[in-house]
């Protein structure tokens, strides 16, 4: 496997890497890699970091910091996302030919309709720099918790309110939603591991530096 490049440190100004910010920090950039609905790395995914606002950063250092208390961490699947990575969302829902990951990540839904049904936006609050897709992870065994629904499936599952999963998987998302809301971040609807935080500095600009 490629050794993973040295970080650039040229971040723009109010943006941090969030494993300088949270030691326990686990991360599993599904977008550097080709495991994920696309199906291939995306755009400005030079290197498999999470980087955030400062604030956003300092407030899911405080959700780390209550989540160990019950032996819990983060484990985190995207962060900042660039303006050109969701282009190529857009792109890749009108390739209708292009459904190398169906069966894993949208069996139930045309690719055609993920917009309309809101599991992708064509203006994304990622490119803002503070809305992140997470989930937690036992600190004891290391093993992400069990949530019912994998990161980025398109379906009812995937949402707050679903009757699809069983009691133990509903009450581990409510932890995490708990834990999140309690530090300013407000939660998707439709995706349990997606939050955003409320106060966000950059609220009207998106960004589109590499991850690097």
């Amino acid at each position: 496997m490629k050794p993973v490049a040295e970080k650039k440190h040229r971040l723009p100004e109010g943006f941090v890497y969030l494993d300088e910010v949270i030691p326990t920090l686990k991360s599993d950039i599904r977008y550097y890699t080709d495991y994920n609905f696309v199906g291939r790395r995306l755009d400005g995914y030079k290197a498999p970091y999470a980087i955030l606002s400062e604030q956003a950063a300092q407030a899911l250092k405080a959700v780390s910091d209550d989540l160990a208390v019950k032996g819990l961490g983060l484990l985190v699947y995207d962060a900042y996302r660039p303006v050109k990575a969701v282009q190529q969302f857009m792109s890749w829902s009108k390739d209708g030919d292009d459904t190398v990951m169906k069966d894993v990540f949208y069996p139930q839904v045309d690719k055609a309709d993920v917009f309309k049904l809101g599991f992708v936006s064509s203006r994304s609050g990622h490119s803002r720099g503070s809305t992140i897709d997470l989930t937690t992870y036992s600190l004891k065994t290391g093993k992400p918790t069990d949530m019912g629904s994998p990161f980025d499936f398109f379906g009812e599952i995937s949402s707050h309110a679903t009757k699809q999963i069983g009691a133990v998987q509903a009450a581990n998302r409510a932890v995490l939603k708990k834990a999140m809301e309690k530090r300013g971040f407000h939660p998707y609807s439709k995706e349990w591991w997606h939050y955003t935080l409320e106060k966000e500095p950059f609220p009207k600009k998106y960004f589109d530096f590499d991850i690097e």
